[in-house]
């Protein structure tokens, strides 16, 4: 599927929240009267990294029981956070989880519970002509997006790829111009394998480019891509599968060049080891066949609602995701939850109410 000019088009899963009705329960809808003609509410914000998976998971569960509308908007993990901490969504995501003092900020009659509900890979993706099997190494890219290697042809990249004819053009880097959590996975893995990047630039969810321009959200990034030649930019996996965008094979830690697929983010996620508040990072993971940057995301519940019905029809819905909802996990190019992992999120969505 071709994204339009403008970005006022988007990706089929769209930036802008989608509505869908949704419910709650597989045997019975969980409102306080078990009625399942009560309807409930729940209004979700935050990262665009998962918006395809959590739109999709709505509208399958729309079509077992439509009793509760659940929408979900694509504006980035920064954003998602600040409005989970000022309370007008019912529920957040992002990339980065949450900070400590993040955490702080949330009333303490609230509470927050950060879930890891997905898990998939950031690619490199490029428009170039002539050259569908790219590598780049750990520092080609780095160098890449410090601004040191400025053109295609440069013998950093032209070393690595003797079978592609390489033009003699600008590299035109593309980056996320809104606090991302895509934005911070990117830079923590360059944080990771880069004393210079770490020094220079640093990691975060917006971080200062030393080359480039930005687009706002995976969608906007996606879209200048597409219609930019020679540019490169970094994005979620999902968005290059859907828009049929080519990826780079990058370095990994040892020394191997790997391609992002379902099998090699499986690989890094496996190095992930969560602790007990579900939070955790490998931003340069191990193993030969490791994709070097693949990360958890976080959906941001409360622990604590004013409507029982809203705990539990969000309770219902996130027990079916990590369930039956994993399915889809794969098909649109994310990566299943390992069953040690589901069983320690079932836990914590027990604790919301």
């Amino acid at each position: 599927m071709l994204i339009k000019r403008r970005q006022a088009t988007y990706l089929i899963f769209g930036a802008i929240g989608l509505s869908l009705n949704a419910c709650t329960n597989l045997e019975q809808p969980p409102t306080s009267t078990n009625n399942p003609t009560t309807p409930v509410s729940l209004y979700g914000a935050g990262a665009s990294f998962p918006a395809p998976l959590y739109q999709r998971w709505f509208a399958e569960y729309n079509k077992l029981y439509p009793n509760v509308e659940i929408s979900y908007q694509s504006i980035g993990s920064a954003a998602g956070v600040n409005q989970f901490i000022s309370q007008t969504v019912d529920f957040g995501a992002s990339d980065l989880a949450m900070t400590e003092a993040e955490m702080a900020q949330v009333p303490k009659e609230k509470g927050a519970i950060l879930l890891p509900m997905t898990a998939g890979s950031i690619v490199l993706a490029y428009n170039l002509a002539g050259a569908m099997e790219l590598k780049l190494s750990r520092q080609a890219y780095t160098d890449i997006f410090l601004g040191k290697i400025k053109k295609w042809n440069d013998p950093a990249i032209a070393a690595l790829n003797p079978n592609i004819k390489l033009p003699n053009a600008e590299i035109i880097v593309i980056y996320r111009a809104d606090g991302s959590g895509t934005t911070g996975l990117f830079t923590k893995h360059l944080s990771a394998i880069s004393p210079e990047w770490k020094t220079k630039v640093g990691e975060g969810k917006s971080v200062k480019f030393p080359v480039g321009s930005g687009a706002k959200g995976n969608e906007g990034v996606t879209a200048q891509i597409l219609q930019t030649p020679n540019a490169i930019a970094y994005i979620e996996y999902v968005y290059a599968k859907e828009n049929k965008l080519t990826s780079a094979s990058l370095e990994n830690k040892s020394g191997k060049y790997i391609l992002a697929t379902p099998e090699s983010v499986i690989k890094s996620i496996a190095t992930i080891e969560l602790g007990e508040n579900l939070i955790a990072f490998a931003p340069d993971p191990a193993g030969d066949q490791s994709y070097p940057i693949a990360s958890y995301s976080w959906l941001l519940a409360y622990v604590k609602y004013e409507k029982p019905e809203q705990a539990e029809a969000l309770k219902t819905v996130l027990k079916w995701a990590i369930a039956d909802g994993q399915k889809f996990s794969q098909e649109l190019g994310y990566v299943p939850l390992p069953e040690s992992v589901v069983k320690k999120v079932e836990e914590a969505i027990a604790k919301i109410n």
